[in-house]
């Protein structure tokens, strides 16, 4: 029985929960992972692409119904972006250095940001270019980008040190880097941001992974924490359920809708917790870069098969605690919300946008709890005093759940013609932009109390009144 009346708040996140990314190599242009439709992924897994137009109509438009968010700004490249004092990018990044920032292309993130309603986190370079002659990082380039986001009017609302420490090696800083010299590093990046830009939250490590054997995959995140000592306003982390074919694994994709997929979130997250617990107790858990799979997305993260995936997420982490979720990318290849070239929506966004108009900001446990096959998520409602919001998630491909309402509720219920889809209906009907870009009417239907059918593969929220919890 669903019976709001009786469901009890367990916690609270953060109004903007729901974030994203826009890689700092989409602002700066250059190499990134080649979209499965462009084809000749065998060839080369990236592809040259122009910078993105954070001044389309579109893109701001389908951003800002995403608001309040945080647009993270960060991303590998990050990690040896050289940032200019000029309007525009020299031909060439200086040494030590893979590509270059401009003036323009910051001004361009800041002015999308505040059209947006979306505060900035970002990283900053850590490549042999950004460091003195004993090999120490320099503040010289991240001092650069505050002054120039002051001069331009902006913040940077947070900041981890730089992209993924775990993966130095792989990711832009210098030969043989070790925990030793990312403790020497970040308490030179700590006191130099606190005196600089004291507005602007400490966040890390920003690792993934955590494992027990370094010289498989990296630096220990564990090594990391003891090594810089403590000093974070948030303890951030990135996971992905996977890495997509670019990188060498091939998931079959009958597995997406199965419990232990969706599960790996919780496992990820709990290395994590155990970490925070241990070094930085009692900060709030934020996670700065997610998608279902790492190296630009599976073939099937642009279809509703991964919309699963993406809800069940962000019920599972809002139930823990967790106060902030940034997909990885806002309009970047297959793990984008919107297709990188048109800006058009893919079903991610829809799932997002109902998250956002839905899901308000108060965790309630439901007595309805969730079991193999149905997943069910509850929350206030963001604009309704006294209402409730629920998720209910049905991956089974083949077999309705039912389930009983005790009063009547506003139902909204999203299909697809087959799992693989581009296109996402709601309550029958196929989600797309009007000829004028905007947001279709978001129709809901109504349920009445009694037993309600769930289909197979469907996704439905239901919105009811009379939660105690929420007046």
């Amino acid at each position: 029985m669903i019976a709001p009346s009786r469901m009890k708040a367990i916690g609270t996140i953060d109004a903007r929960f729901q974030s994203y990314n826009v890689e700092m190599v989409e602002v700066t242009g250059g190499r990134f992972w080649k979209p499965y439709a462009q084809g000749g992924m065998r060839a080369d897994r990236y592809s040259d692409s122009p910078p993105i137009d954070l001044t389309n109509s579109r893109l701001r438009k389908l951003a800002a119904a995403l608001s309040p968010a945080f647009i993270r700004v960060s991303g590998s490249w990050a990690n040896a972006t050289y940032v200019a004092d000029t309007e525009s990018a020299p031909a060439a990044a200086p040494a030590g250095f893979n590509t270059v920032l401009s003036r323009a292309r910051w001004r361009g993130v800041i002015d999308f940001a505040r059209t947006a309603d979306a505060e900035i986190v970002t990283s900053f370079a850590v490549s042999p270019g950004s460091r003195d002659a004993s090999g120490a990082w320099m503040p010289d380039q991240a001092q650069r980008l505050v002054d120039a986001t002051h001069s331009f009017g902006g913040r940077i609302a947070a900041a981890e040190f730089m992209n993924e420490p775990t993966l130095a090696a792989n990711n832009g800083a210098p030969p043989g880097y070790d925990a030793s010299a990312y403790g020497r590093d970040f308490r030179i990046f700590h006191a130099w941001i606190r005196r600089s830009s004291p507005e602007t939250l400490i966040l890390g490590p920003g690792s993934v992974g955590d494992s027990a054997a370094p010289g498989a995959s990296g630096l220990r995140a564990r090594d990391l924490l003891a090594a810089s000592g403590p000093g974070l306003d948030r303890f951030s982390y990135h996971h992905y359920n996977t890495l997509s074919p670019r990188c060498g694994v091939h998931d079959d994709p009958m597995r997406a809708l199965s419990d232990e997929w969706l599960a790996r979130t919780d496992a990820t997250l709990a290395i994590y917790r155990a970490l925070r617990d241990a070094f930085e107790p009692g900060k709030p858990i934020w996670l700065t870069e997610t998608a279902d799979a790492a190296c630009g997305g599976s073939p099937g993260d642009a279809t509703f098969l991964d919309t699963f995936r993406y809800l069940d997420q962000l019920g599972r982490l809002a139930k823990a605690g967790v106060q902030i979720v940034m997909h990885n990318t806002l309009a970047a290849s297959d793990y984008g919300l919107l297709d990188e070239r048109s800006f058009r929506p893919r079903p991610n966004y829809w799932a997002a946008l109902l998250w956002r108009r839905l899901m308000g900001t108060i965790v309630l446990e439901t007595e309805a709890a969730s079991m193999p096959g149905l997943h069910t998520y509850a929350h206030c409602h963001p604009g309704t005093k006294g209402a409730v919001s629920l998720l209910l998630i049905n991956t089974s491909r083949s077999a309705p759940h039912v389930v009983t309402l005790a009063g009547a509720a506003e139902r909204y219920t999203l299909q697809a013609d087959r799992l693989q889809s581009a296109t996402v209906r709601l309550n029958g009907e196929p989600l797309e932009l009007t000829a004028n870009d905007d947001l279709p009417r978001l129709a809901a239907r109504a349920a009445p109390a009694g037993r309600l059918r769930l289909p197979p593969a469907s996704i439905t929220f239901l919105v009811m009144p009379d939660a105690a919890a929420c007046r």
